[in-house]
């Protein structure tokens, strides 16, 4: 399988309905199967007087133009995330468009600076083609019990949309994907958001793209940590040519060291301290 991870400039002077969409269509013709954006891929709309507007605007205007447009059979596309309003409280919100069919995704844990968001109340799991896909969002990767509710649950893949504005931000995503995909046996892709605009949410951005593979026997003749350089600006994009068998033949193979193999129950023991 075919995963095209691509970074999204904000700053763009490009619409930027199609410029997403021009580079999902190339990459679909180019024969991937899924597409990554970045996380608040949509928090610079031009004309929006707040983050408010921002998300009326792109819920009810925007995402039906790219549901039409992207509605492609045996096709999946994560479009970044966008502030969408829910009960009346701000969320971090991904579409995700399967075989057209609009799926979404919370940001469940926020940042310091996310003060007018609320977090999201469920992380699901997405069936596409023989897989099981989470899609978690950015400080959420760094979260590891969210690893431990995934435990078990018999993940292929990770896609992970992410919008850092240091070098060290961006670091935690990628070294959190990187142990999220050996402790829980799976494919991880991460997509950062890059360029510099005048919106609160997201005004500097810079990060790297990376496509990490578990460290067993199946994967050894493979790349491993495929790791893009820092980017800062522009569109760039990180293919990956996954086979997916490998992980079942790694889940069979019960003789090699293998932490994604560990049963949940045995994890819950007692903390001792001594003084």
């Amino acid at each position: 399988m075919r995963i095209d991870a691509w970074t999204f400039d904000v700053g763009t002077t490009e619409d930027h309905v199609a410029a997403m969409s021009s580079r999902v269509e190339q990459s679909w013709d180019g024969g991937a199967d899924i597409v990554l954006f970045p996380e608040y891929s949509w928090a610079a709309l031009p004309g929006c007087k707040d983050v408010r507007e921002m998300a009326a605007t792109f819920w009810s205007m925007i995402v039906p133009k790219l549901q039409q447009r992207l509605a492609r059979p045996g096709k999946m596309v994560v479009l970044g995330t966008a502030p969408c309003v829910v009960e009346d409280e701000l969320r971090n919100r991904a579409p995700i468009l399967v075989n057209g069919e609009l799926i979404v995704q919370d940001k469940l844990f926020l940042t310091p600076w996310e003060t007018q968001f609320a977090g999201g109340k469920a992380l699901q799991l997405i069936e596409f083609a023989g897989l099981r896909i989470a899609v978690i969002i950015c400080l959420d990767i760094e979260i590891p019990e969210l690893s431990v509710l995934l435990r078990g649950q018999g993940v292929d893949l990770i896609l992970v949309p992410s919008a850092t504005e240091t070098e060290l931000g961006c670091e935690r995503v990628t070294r959190c994907a990187s142990a999220r995909s050996v402790e829980l046996g799976c494919a991880v892709v991460v997509s950062p958001l890059v360029g510099k605009c005048s919106s609160d949410l997201v005004d500097d951005n810079l990060g790297r793209l990376a496509c990490y593979l578990p460290s067993q026997a199946v994967f050894k003749t493979m790349n491993r940590r495929a790791e893009s350089d820092l980017h800062e600006a522009g569109f760039h994009c990180l293919k990956s040519d996954i086979e997916f068998s490998n992980l079942n033949a790694m889940r069979q193979s019960v003789h090699e060291t293998n932490p994604s193999l560990i049963s949940s129950s045995k994890i819950e023991l007692p903390l001792l301290t001594r003084h």
